[in-house]
């Protein structure tokens, strides 16, 4: 059994799509990154490559390759388990937090949950993603990013 943590975090920008936990949300702007800017697929990613010790994100999937730029974080986010599946391990469950003073997330959450637990393989109750705010304080709070927490057991498969 492992446990691995993530975390991850993207200011906000003008242009493009809103996408989190694989999921287009409707909103003014969208998130500034190299790939799609996905923070809880990416929050997810980190939390299973650290789970099995096989480093982060940025290691496997740099923001200075061409390779990845625009790409969409479900690809790493699958690439990741199939990194853990030669390791020996499965999902056993993945518990997510969202912070986000807008836009209002929680009539999207059961979509990511199946997004998430179909790409990983998994049934939709081992998946947990929650929203909350800052309470107006922070970068989040002032509308100027979003982060996520993402938190991963594995078991032996």
């Amino acid at each position: 059994m492992r446990i691995g943590y993530g975390y991850d975090v993207h200011r906000f920008e003008k242009d493009g799509p809103l996408i989190l936990g694989g999921v287009e949300i409707p909103f003014e702007k969208s998130l500034a990154g190299h790939s799609d800017a996905d923070v809880l697929l990416h929050a997810i990613t980190d939390a299973l490559l650290g789970a099995c010790a096989l480093g982060d994100l940025g290691k496997h999937f740099p923001d200075t390759s061409e390779d990845y730029e625009d790409i969409d974080s479900r690809v790493l986010l699958r690439d990741a388990l199939a990194l853990v599946e030669e390791k020996g391990f499965a999902v056993g469950n993945i518990d997510t937090t969202i912070v986000a003073e807008k836009p209002r997330l929680a009539p999207y959450i059961d979509e990511m949950r199946q997004v998430i637990a179909r790409d990983l393989r998994v049934d939709i109750d081992q998946v947990s993603v929650k929203a909350t705010t800052s309470e107006g304080m922070g970068f989040e709070g002032r509308i100027e990013g979003i982060s996520a927490r993402a938190v991963v057991l594995l078991v032996e498969s």
